[in-house]
């Protein structure tokens, strides 16, 4: 343990990075995925699971949180970790891109943003010192700037807007944040789809010296390789000594070719959203199992895992309990799913160390390329 936060860099390939970033209630290892527990639960799954699979961190959401229970009720009871009885690190966002996304009546303006609940319909404001005091008063251990997240496509005039708004957001958010001793503030680069915006956003961070930096505003509908582009224009203005988080990222192969170009942490809720859903991720590629194929199919997703959900239950059980509509049939695709996640980022950190990422990536894509193989 550590009293103070630190990124140490372990080794590199190429681009791809294996680090720890070390904090009083743990060590995170890079590359890492952070499960999303948006309103303090990692949906269908217990949290004693979620770290038995390899998480290090888990992510909380600063708007829904705020709208229930409460930051100031979740301070009362002792903070988040506490309450969700997860000792370990936590980051909240900072509740701009929900903001953006689900609130119904919204007012933009330089102080902030007022919104209306999608819960209740109840009026509230966010401003930048307002976020960072809810996610102070959560308690959590890597707390983001607010900024203002712009769908694409846009703009370049609202692209720019927002952007530079953020900028001024984020020296809004440094400021209310302070000196807080273990814990970090990250500030999140935007700019849309347009490569000077990019680097002009993670030039201007770089020089608030802020203990982490993201990449936000990708994953919102564009192209897989606009948002590698855009990757790949912004990592070099980026400092090289500091975690770099992409955030709302995304698919296996998503986070694979992301690694690949310097990115070290992920968050998503792809793993649990389809869980729930009835697909599967598996190192053979994606597996629907609401397809009649898996009705009479007695093989597992997986037999050489060491997930159970993965290993022990058959093809045939999942799509029947998915069929039925049964609550068991999300919990087990959820488990194999946050399991194959957090091994796919174990065997990252693994080929980092050993120097043979790039051969590991083509192994990786050569398995989900050559897909599922049907029962004979």
């Amino acid at each position: 343990m550590t009293e103070t936060f630190q990124f140490k860099l372990l080794a590199t390939d190429g681009k791809a990075r294996r680090g720890e970033v070390l904090m009083p209630r743990g060590t995170i290892r890079t590359p890492a995925f952070m499960p999303v527990g948006t309103v303090g639960t990692v949906k269908a799954m217990y949290l004693d699971q979620v770290r038995e699979l390899g998480a290090d961190i888990i992510l909380g959401n600063t708007y829904h949180l705020m709208l229930r229970p409460g930051p100031e009720r979740v301070a009362r009871l002792g903070g988040l970790h506490d309450l969700i009885r997860w000792p370990y690190p936590i980051l909240t966002d900072s509740g701009g891109f929900q903001v953006m996304s689900l609130s119904g009546l919204r007012k933009l303006d330089e102080q902030g943003v007022t919104f209306k609940s999608h819960v209740d319909g109840a009026l509230h404001h966010m401003s930048p010192e307002r976020s960072i005091e809810i996610q102070g008063l959560l308690d959590s251990d890597i707390q983001m700037q607010l900024d203002e997240c712009v769908a694409l496509p846009a703009s370049p005039t609202e692209i720019e807007r927002a952007m530079e708004m953020s900028l001024r957001w984020a020296e809004r958010c440094k400021v209310a944040f302070g000196d807080q001793p273990g814990k970090a503030m990250f500030g999140i680069v935007q700019g849309g789809d347009i490569p000077h915006l990019r680097v002009r956003s993670a030039q201007a961070l770089a020089g608030l010296d802020l203990k982490g930096y993201a990449i936000g505003g990708l994953a919102v509908g564009e192209p897989q390789d606009v948002m590698l582009d855009m990757i790949d224009t912004t990592i070099p203005h980026m400092p090289f000594e500091k975690p770099r988080y992409l955030m709302g990222v995304g698919t296996p192969d998503d986070m694979l070719k992301s690694v690949a170009r310097g990115i070290d942490m992920f968050d998503c809720v792809m793993p649990t959203r389809s869980g729930r859903h009835g697909l599967a991720f598996t190192r053979r590629g994606r597996i629907n199992l609401r397809n009649a194929r898996h009705a009479e199919d007695t093989r597992p997703l997986d037999e050489e895992s060491n997930c159970p959900a993965a290993r022990d239950y058959s093809r045939a059980y999942l799509h029947h309990l998915i069929r039925a509509n049964e609550s068991l049939g999300g919990m087990l695709l959820t488990w194999n799913n946050l399991s194959y996640y957090q091994d796919l980022m174990a065997g990252m950190r693994k080929a980092i160390e050993e120097s043979r990422f790039a051969d590991f990536m083509a192994e990786t894509q050569e398995n989900w390329a050559r897909g599922d193989v049907a029962p004979l």
